[in-house]
């Protein structure tokens, strides 16, 4: 068996020297526009398979096709000398379906874009059948005043003066001075 890279510069070789011989030598007029499009090769190089595609009608693939049978000795014994290998491969010509392959995925391809345009028109007309958006909401955080921000303090009254005043603690300690200062001190505090 050959290796990968002989095996490749084979296929190339006779691809090239299969078309060079379609395009100059070979003058059937029953050959169409043809093109080479791939060569594969066993393991071995004993056997290669020249893919191909005619431009035209069925007829025409069928009147190349019988041109290149008739011309399968001229071609190998060509091939043979362009490779220079010990025994060349037999050829056989397979009619390349990837045209065909290719128009057809096309088809689909436009096909799938026109359903997805009527799709499109439907959905856009469309409208909802109960509330816009029929999904629970998840429960929004309340959001606090900043009042509620300010912290609380329990009133009681110190001692009958102070009670008299009607000062609570919260306000002596944070209105010592009836507001002339803006913090307590440490001693207005001990007191």
């Amino acid at each position: 068996m050959a290796d990968q890279a002989r095996r490749r510069k084979v296929e190339e070789r006779i691809q090239n020297t299969v078309a060079r011989l379609l395009e100059r030598r070979i003058k059937d007029p029953r050959i169409g526009f043809i093109t080479i499009t791939d060569c594969k090769v066993t393991g071995d190089l004993q056997h290669a398979t020249v893919f191909y595609t005619v431009f035209g009608d069925e007829d025409d693939r069928k009147n190349t096709a019988r041109a290149l049978n008739s011309a399968k000795g001229l071609i190998r014994s060509e091939v043979g000398k362009a490779l220079g290998i010990r025994l060349t491969p037999t050829i056989e010509f397979a009619l390349d379906a990837l045209p065909e392959q290719a128009a057809s995925f096309e088809e689909k391809l436009a096909s799938a874009l026109q359903s997805d345009q009527q799709l499109r028109g439907t959905s856009q007309a469309a409208s909802y059948a109960g509330e816009a958006d029929p999904y629970r909401k998840p429960r929004q955080k309340k959001v606090y005043e900043p009042e509620s921000l300010v912290p609380t303090f329990t009133e009681f009254t110190l001692g009958d003066e102070d009670a008299a005043a009607g000062e609570t603690t919260a306000e002596a300690a944070e209105y010592p001075d009836n507001g002339t200062k803006d913090f307590p001190e440490d001693s207005d505090l001990e007191s």
